[in-house]
């Protein structure tokens, strides 16, 4: 029994290692964003190159794990999803909504995403989850809310809400696809390199029928008070801000229980307001550090909660 235990305490210690990586890396993903905002790029163009950029850098992995583990066609379809859904669809849901909602509410209604999962978890299995696992959704939600900051004068309309929602079922893809038994799931790397790929040709296909506009900006970009070429920056959004994170993220995924895994990615947001305090100048404030312990209260609960779940038969993982 003891040897059970310490195994799966490895495996916690190393899920969470790579899932904080993973939020790190994402955090990133604004600051080095808005250089390109603020420089001109429009945000169609700006995704594009961070996801193909990403694609290219890991088309060789590609290669090489489909000649190991060539795709049947399950596991297709599951790469295919991933790439429309956890790569292009996030990012694309995301901007829509900033069409018509402020960066807060958009966030706000994009890292749903943990509720979603444990909503769908609840309706799947018809087992009300435990009480510890309710306080803290509401808690981390609770903290998610003080650290987005989505109140003051807004705009919302329903057309902002429902590309916010589908954001938030984008990233319950994320979580959820990679998880599951062994028997059949397609390898962490052929996951995420193949894709990047489907995810560069759906943002293609958005950018030619004209859905994320492509608009050139300046050649350098502001980051941290330095002018810097937009080759370097974009060379720092696909490496820092895409395939680490993606990569890092699919392992902690593997290694933790999916909830789990989605209530730690909510770590992203204090990475992003901790990136743009120290890249773009913007100090976070009291409140804000205020809802970065609730977030981290909600995960300790959540956490607590898996601990303390009997070993019982293995269900289904959310197949998105």
């Amino acid at each position: 029994m003891s040897a059970s235990v310490v195994t799966r305490r490895d495996r916690t210690v190393h899920g969470l290692a790579w899932a904080l990586v993973s939020a790190a890396g994402y955090g990133f993903s604004g600051p080095l964003g808005t250089a390109f905002l603020k420089a001109g790029w429009s945000p169609g163009l700006t995704t594009l190159m961070r996801i193909a950029g990403a694609a290219v850098l890991l088309l060789p992995v590609a290669v090489i794990m489909l000649r190991r583990h060539p795709l049947t066609g399950p596991g297709a379809r599951q790469v295919l999803l991933y790439g429309v859904a956890a790569v292009a669809g996030v990012q694309l849901c995301f901007y829509q909504a900033l069409q018509h909602l402020t960066v807060g509410v958009a966030l706000l209604l994009e890292f749903l995403a943990p509720v979603l999962l444990v909503g769908w978890t609840w309706a799947r299995t018809r087992r009300t989850p435990a009480a510890i696992v309710l306080i803290g959704c509401l808690v981390s939600l609770a903290g998610l809310v003080l650290v987005v900051d989505p109140f003051g004068p807004q705009r919302v309309d329903v057309a902002g809400v429902l590309w916010g929602l589908a954001s938030a079922v984008c990233v319950c893809v994320y979580f959820g696809l990679p998880g599951g038994g062994d028997e059949g799931r397609v390898p962490p790397m052929l996951m995420i390199s193949g894709a990047m790929v489907v995810g560069a040709v759906v943002l293609t296909v958005t950018g030619l029928t004209g859905i994320t506009p492509w608009e050139v900006g300046a050649p350098t970009g502001a980051l941290a008070g330095v002018e810097i070429d937009w080759l370097l920056l974009a060379a720092m959004m696909v490496v820092l801000a895409t395939v680490l994170p993606y990569v890092t993220g699919i392992i902690g995924i593997r290694l933790l229980d999916t909830r789990v895994a989605s209530f730690v990615g909510l770590s992203e947001v204090m990475f992003g307001v901790l990136a743009a305090w120290l890249l773009v100048s913007q100090a976070p404030t009291p409140v804000q550090f205020l809802g970065g312990a609730l977030i981290l209260g909600g995960i300790v609960l959540i956490r607590r909660a898996e601990n303390r779940a009997p070993v019982a038969p293995a269900e289904p993982a959310v197949d998105g």
